[in-house]
């Protein structure tokens, strides 16, 4: 997800880039891919590393990652960019939650990207025969209380595409309920290109971190 955009924050950043749990070269395991799980790993990888405090920057399931690390463990980050994941199953556009508008719906992925998504799966993961298996899975969201989206005090910045999974609505939703957040809508924008507007992610990203 992120193979265009390092390059363009090493400059200025020591950029660590994490392949959770089933992602990448990270095996799967026989656990749930909650938020709260994810987060503990990520901590954990903080800890072995010696880092006390980062910026994080998550993209779908990394960004519900990057949310429950604000929440829970508000003391390890220094900032939080969530791009394209909603705070609860609701915040969704209804052609997400309709199968029966996935194979026409603009935007949902196409055939051609969940090929690429099998392909990149079979080329790095350990386990590759288990890619049906993971995509049936999927992330386990139940979201956050709005008592827990006000108690964060880190900065955010939300990012999503406007024509997300993810609702604008939702989206000003968010702002409304993380106090001092920012919210930007990337125009032209999909959940599968979000994070390749790099035209539009490294200024906002610069702003936002310097």
């Amino acid at each position: 997800s992120f193979a265009g955009l390092i390059p363009e924050l090493v400059g200025r950043h020591r950029v660590i880039g994490v392949e959770l749990q089933g992602h990448g070269r990270t095996a799967d395991i026989d656990r749930d891919s909650t938020p709260a799980a994810l987060a503990g790993d990520v901590v954990a990888l903080l800890d072995h590393l010696g880092i006390d405090r980062a910026h994080v920057l998550g993209f779908s399931l990394g960004a519900a990652v990057t949310i429950e690390l604000a929440v829970s463990h508000p003391d390890r980050v220094r900032s939080v960019v969530p791009i394209s994941e909603p705070v609860r199953p609701d915040g969704m556009h209804e052609d997400h939650n309709d199968p029966s508008k996935h194979a026409t719906s603009t935007r949902m992925p196409t055939a051609q990207d969940y090929a690429d998504m099998q392909e990149t799966y079979a080329r790095l993961s350990p386990h590759p025969e288990h890619f049906t298996e993971f995509m049936a899975a999927g992330p386990h969201l139940e979201g956050w209380s709005d008592e827990q989206l006000a108690g964060i005090t880190a900065p955010v910045l939300v990012i999503i595409g406007d024509h997300d999974f993810v609702t604008i609505e939702h989206g000003a939703l968010m702002k409304e309920l993380i106090p001092g957040s920012q919210l930007a809508v990337l125009p032209g924008t999909t959940h599968m290109t979000a994070t390749k507007r790099l035209d539009l992610l490294v200024p906002l990203l610069a702003a936002f971190l310097d």
